[in-house]
């Protein structure tokens, strides 16, 4: 279509003299002009917009600069998008009307400089650019750009130069005007490639002439060859605010100059929070932001994890500067979020990415984009940064972590949505590099995950900006032999929501503790353990004799490997044999002298102020953010048996209080369907789930691991057929484990609509309960507000009335009839609404569900889901 009209379409610039230099412009031309001042492209504007008057052409003007405006507003179509309300929606508006306007269609824009000055960043302006001039040359339009000379950086200038179609430097020399061609079209006269001299009545006269070109260039302030870059407005900004401080080091402060480039500044870093304003404007310093910078790869906002690591480590300095004094120092780098959107303009993922803002659509695409991304290349300036970093590490491990804009805000913690990837850094230089820009794809890549796109439509947050950010940290540990690792790690939470003992008090907190690498703390990787320690009562474990103890001790440990060059995880008491120095006696315990160690960190909790000062640690944040709080955090013992903390991360925990607001006594007089007594997770509540779906145990354990997996699957999608429900789910082993052996591997999306998770004990004789506090799986129940507890069958308090469900019509063939014949696996009841009624008392450790004697099969046939990525709670689920 657009090919066929082009024949009618004969753009103009309208100064006949410059159609001749230029050999005319076609469509789809896009001509940039770099000048000096306004009045030059003016200059070029009006007579261009004249022509397309007189040839009734729609001419379109974007009128996005604070400078005077280059057309008269009431007479051209002009539309104004707004590059305050950020780069994503000003590139949505500009797009809208382009893609309303279609083909053939003139443009004039401002000056985009103001594009750089409002994004405080020449390279969001290049990535504008890129991502419009293109759509511009598929619609055969012509299009005006302004960009003053000598003010970008030369990154920025590439990106448009490599882009456009022409650009042209105009400037004036000797009072006269010349036009100077850096690029043009290869099908542009001979005479296009010299400098012309533009004469007051507008005719074009080619300088020929060597000595003549040579004394124009001389005098037309041209930046020469000498690596002299142009500062960017970051660093424009930062060398301002070192002004400032010199002035206070000299005893000359100025405290609204101070003020005043400590708030542009934080907005340049951090993304906006309420909850996180606060905290920064309490307690970072202007010192602390230079540092910051000082140690970025690109600019743009370091994220939420980064900061609320920077934010905790600065409210400990204020207000407990004796833990302070116990952690371990970090030297960390921040990858900016403008790297990313680089990464993504560069790599031609941009367009694919914002689809996923819409609901209807947004999983299409997502192998496309991983491929993209996967394969993508970086700037070369990004390239040498990372290259300068590599440098500084030498061959320490690191880890690349993610710290989107949306992490570890109030209200939305993102726990395990993006991928963090550890880089063991050993090897020549150019290997580790590629190692190292592997590992930012796979990050950059998580972005576009199904699991993190569908907690984002979850919350409600597809529709927000979302960029990725980067934290570079170097891993805690101990150099010189080839298992690299923590001698600790954990993952703290400020209110404990698992009271396994009436001596918890869940206000002081709780730790999963484990040995080596934190990877064991925060995912449910096999049939290993943790050790949970209440703050209040550290030597309350949730078993209650020494053999169970001893079977439930963590016996296996993540490490680096340094000759293989990646994680592994081996047996505990073989990888510390190879370390003479590992603090056994603070680790480990024994049933006998002549018995082998295991763990229970007895020696660390009883003997060290480490108890105490995890109890302060977690307190202090908790009362700083004025809400319970989640960390992580590495522990390393020295040789003079004190120990150092490397707070690792900090965000608002998504929990609330265990007590719940309701009295969960069951009556009496009511029959039992199920009791339970220990590993209730969340506030206590009363529910009165109207569907069960139940696992049989004995069934689900012959099954090899492809038809477990079949299983968990079709778990999945009764669960999206459940929209309207109450839903309560029975099941055997760890759920959410990624090891089928152990149980069912969903994940989150899966079982999204469950108002109660049970793990029913059963799947083998040694496999019990790990109370995962602090993974991801188990922070996303919480997040949730879903209830979880486990199970004993065959200990007291426990039990379930299979008979009862049994004499209930399994739905599973309506509401999955290619599954017909997992029927005696996966079981689907329906009942009546008020007959089941489920109490949880998270103080007590009880769940008792009843079930009236009168209770008759509801529905036969289930009510669909319209939406199954939908996850709206049921009314019966709050308390």
């Amino acid at each position: 279509m657009i090919e066929a009209r082009r024949s009618h379409f004969s753009p103009s610039t309208g100064l006949p003299g410059l159609d001749a230099v230029l050999c005319g412009v076609a469509p789809g031309d896009n001509v940039v002009w770099q000048i000096q001042t306004l009045e030059e492209y003016q200059a070029l504007v009006a007579p261009y917009a004249e022509a397309a008057r007189r040839a009734g052409t729609r001419l379109i003007y974007f009128r996005i600069a604070s400078h005077p405006p280059l057309l008269d507003e009431h007479t051209v179509e002009t539309h104004y998008p707004q590059p305050n309300d950020g780069f994503e929606n000003f590139v949505d508006q500009v797009h809208a009307v382009i893609e309303a306007a279609g083909p053939e269609t003139l443009y004039v824009f401002d000056c985009l400089s103001d594009l750089a000055l409002a994004w405080q960043s020449d390279r969001m302006m290049g990535n504008f650019f890129r991502l419009t001039c293109p759509r511009l040359f598929d619609l055969a339009t012509v299009t005006y750009f302004g960009v003053l000379r000598n003010t970008h950086t030369r990154m920025a200038m590439d990106m448009i130069t490599d882009t456009t179609q022409f650009l042209l430097d105009v400037f004036a020399c000797r009072g006269r005007r010349f036009i100077r061609p850096i690029k043009v079209r290869h099908d542009s006269g001979a005479t296009m490639n010299l400098i012309h001299a533009w004469a007051p009545d507008d005719t074009f006269r080619p300088v020929a002439d060597s000595g003549t070109v040579s004394e124009i260039l001389a005098e037309s302030e041209w930046p020469g060859l000498e690596d002299k870059p142009i500062a960017g407005h970051w660093q424009r900004n930062f060398t301002a605010t070192r002004a400032v401080l010199a002035r206070r080091a000299a005893g000359q402060p100025d405290p609204a100059a101070e003020a005043n480039w400590f708030g542009r500044l934080t907005r340049q870093l951090f993304p906006e929070d309420t909850g996180m304003g606060r905290l920064i404007n309490k307690y970072l310093e202007l010192e602390d932001l230079i540092a910051i910078r000082e140690r970025m790869i690109g600019i743009g906002s370091i994220g939420g994890k980064a900061l609320g690591m920077l934010v905790a480590r600065a409210i400990l300095r204020r207000d407990a500067p004796a833990i302070h004094e116990r952690l371990e120092a970090h030297d960390s780098f921040y990858v900016g979020t403008v790297v990313f959107d680089t990464f993504l303009v560069w790599n031609r993922v941009w367009w694919i990415r914002r689809q996923q803002r819409d609901p209807a659509g947004f999983l299409t695409q997502l192998d496309e984009a991983h491929s993209r991304i996967l394969a993508g290349s970086f700037p070369a300036a990004t390239i040498r940064q990372f290259e300068g970093m590599l440098d500084y590490f030498g061959e320490w491990p690191f880890i690349v972590r993610s710290s989107s804009r949306l992490e570890d805000r109030y209200g939305s913690g993102f726990a395990g949505q993006y991928e963090s990837v550890f880089c063991v850094n050993q090897g020549p230089r150019e290997a580790r590099l590629a190692a190292l820009l592997d590992a930012v794809r796979l990050v950059y890549a998580s972005t576009l995950s199904e699991h993190a796109l569908r907690y984002r439509k979850r919350r409600g947050l597809l529709d927000e900006t979302e960029q990725m950010a980067l934290l570079i940290m170097r891993v805690s540990g101990t150099g010189g032999r080839r298992s690299f690792h923590p001698h600790a790690a954990g993952v703290g939470l400020s209110l404990n929501p698992y009271r396994w003992h009436h001596d918890i008090d869940p206000h002081a907190g709780v730790l999963r503790l484990v040995a080596g690498l934190g990877t064991r703390a925060v995912d449910r990787a096999d049939d290993d353990y943790t050790r949970l320690v209440a703050l209040n009562a550290p030597a309350l474990r949730p078993e209650t004799h020494f053999g169970a103890i001893a079977r439930t001790s963590q016996r296996r440990m993540d490490v680096l490997d340094l000759q293989l060059n990646r994680i592994v995880s081996g047996r505990f008491s073989e990888l510390v044999n190879e370390q003479p120095d590992f603090p056994l006696a603070l680790f480990t315990s024994r049933e006998a002298p002549n018995r082998p160690p295991f763990l229970t960190f007895d020696g660390l909790l009883e003997n060290t102020p480490f108890v105490a000062d995890l109890r302060t640690l977690l307190a202090c944040l908790h009362a700083a953010y004025d809400h319970a709080v989640e960390i992580e955090f590495a522990l390393n013992v020295l040789a003079d048996g004190s120990y150092r903390i490397n707070l690792l991360q900090c965000r608002p925990m998504q929990v609330r209080d265990p007590r719940g607001a309701v009295d969960p006594t069951p009556p009496e007089h009511l029959p039992r369907l199920l009791t339970s007594e220990g590993a209730v997770i969340g506030p206590s509540r009363v529910l009165q789930p109207d569907r069960v779906v139940y696992i049989t145990p004995s069934a689900y354990s012959a099954l090899n691991q492809t038809r477990r997996l079949d299983v968990t699957r079709l778990v999945g999608l009764i669960n999206q057929a459940s929209a309207e429900r109450c839903l309560l789910l029975l099941g055997p082993g760890r759920w959410g484990s990624r090891d089928p052996f152990l149980g069912l591997p969903v994940v989150f999306n899966e079982i999204n609509r469950v108002a109660a998770l049970c793990e029913i004990v059963a799947m083998h004789d040694n496999l019990t309960p790990d109370v995962s506090l602090g993974t991801h799986f188990l922070n996303e129940l919480i997040e949730a507000d879903m209830l979880y507890f486990a199970l004993f069958p065959g200990k007291n308090g426990n039990l379930i009335d299979d008979s009862a469900l049994a004499g209930q019509h399994n739905l599973l063939p309506e509401i999955a009839p290619d599954a017909a014949d997992w029927a005696e696996t996966v079981k689907v009841y329906d009942f009546a609404p008020g007959t089941m009624t489920l109490y949880a008392d998270a103080e007590r450790q009880r769940v008792t569900i009843t079930l009236e004697a009168t209770s008759l099969t509801h529905a036969q046939h289930p009510r669909q889901d319209t939406d199954p990525t939908s996850a709206t709670p049921q009314s019966s689920r709050s308390s």
